[in-house]
């Protein structure tokens, strides 16, 4: 339960990176990302993750800096991602959005490859030229469709070692454990809770009517940002494969 944990936070930091991708490649200033994700965490989003991304967008040194433009593009792993992702291909389960997250983070590593790389090969992409404004409400809605994507696959992955294993697992005490004060504490955990109070044999959470309202709601707004990204070139590994996931 505690390495599903983890994978879904490589998750949720892969989606954060690829909200702020996309903004700051439409213009976006620090301070202006930081806004956002200030409003975002007083709405659905709200979590532990997304109200350290708005500290940090905010954040300067004595110098006056802005340090998050002072941090390399490179991110280290302690391999509870890869356990998760490993174990998704023992069990046969689909956990393609925890397993695009620590493939991004072993490409982030590969810094003087990406540099070589860049002096030779070169995207043939479009400016944005829509609504900025529509575009930030988009990724919101995008952002959102795509974390519940992953708690669903997360859950897939427990679900299949419980009856591989013969645990009996509390699934809705699971998410209350996590609510309470772990990394990937958000409020919508109170939702998977709610969701096995109604059908305790649940097989997906994409399955009860909650996630599957939201699932049907977002995906204008999620197919927007997947086909604006890709325009722009720019990598959106983790929404994409939520999104292809639930295609």
């Amino acid at each position: 339960v505690k390495m599903v944990h983890n994978g879904i936070e490589y998750g949720d930091m892969q989606l954060i990176c690829e909200a702020y991708h996309l903004m700051k490649s439409v213009g976006m200033s620090n301070s202006e990302m930081e806004a956002v994700f200030s409003e975002w965490n007083e709405n659905e989003l709200s979590s532990y993750l997304i109200e350290i991304t708005r500290d940090i967008l905010g954040y300067k040194d004595e110098d006056g800096n802005e340090v998050v433009d002072l941090i390399l593009d490179t991110a280290g792993q302690k391999g509870t991602g890869k356990w998760t992702a490993i174990s998704a291909l023992d069990t046969g389960m689909p956990l393609t959005l925890i397993g695009e997250a620590v493939f991004s983070r072993c490409l982030s590593a590969l810094k003087d490859e990406r540099v070589e790389a860049s002096k030779v090969l070169s995207a043939k992409v479009t400016d944005f030229s829509g609504d900025r404004n529509q575009l930030v409400d988009d990724i919101r809605v995008a952002l959102y469709a795509s974390k519940l994507i992953s708690y669903a696959q997360g859950y897939q992955l427990m679900m299949a070692a419980a009856e591989e294993y013969g645990w009996h697992l509390n699934y809705g005490g699971i998410a209350q454990m996590w609510r309470g004060g772990c990394i990937i504490r958000s409020v919508f955990l109170d939702k998977i809770k709610d969701a096995f109070d109604e059908d305790p044999e649940l097989k997906n959470l994409l399955l009860n009517s909650f996630f599957r309202d939201v699932m049907d709601k977002s995906q204008e707004a999620w197919r927007r940002v997947a086909s604006t990204a890709i325009n722009m070139g720019i990598p959106i590994p983790c929404i994409s494969a939520a999104l292809n996931y639930y295609d």
